[in-house]
């Protein structure tokens, strides 16, 4: 086990392709995308069908700590344009040394 850091982030669809594109160009970075997703904060709820124009995405990404700060001068602007937030914790994680199929009918 090692510690990485954990980033989630809710941001609008049209910035997606530009966050993913900064996690690509680290080359340290694995992360899942999960599209149109409802979410409710401090500027009440969005994601909903009234709002057909754009959906919301949840990224959560993991990366090493100390690459963490760079990242984040990065994706802050782009947050800022439409709006979004970005949360980080430390997380471990686990490799797995063996994989085991079973393969039997």
């Amino acid at each position: 086990m090692h510690t990485v850091t954990r980033l989630e982030i809710m941001a609008d669809s049209v910035e997606l392709h530009k966050i993913t594109n900064v996690f690509d160009r680290a080359g340290n970075v694995t992360y899942t995308v999960l599209r149109n997703v409802s979410s409710h904060g401090v500027r009440g709820e969005s994601g909903d069908d009234s709002n057909i124009a754009s959906e919301n995405n949840y990224i959560i990404a993991f990366c090493p700590p100390e690459s963490t700060k760079s990242l984040l001068e990065v994706i802050r602007p782009i947050l800022n344009k439409f709006g979004g937030a970005c949360f980080t914790s430390d997380a471990m994680q686990v490799k797995s040394m063996r994989c085991i199929v079973n393969m039997t009918s």
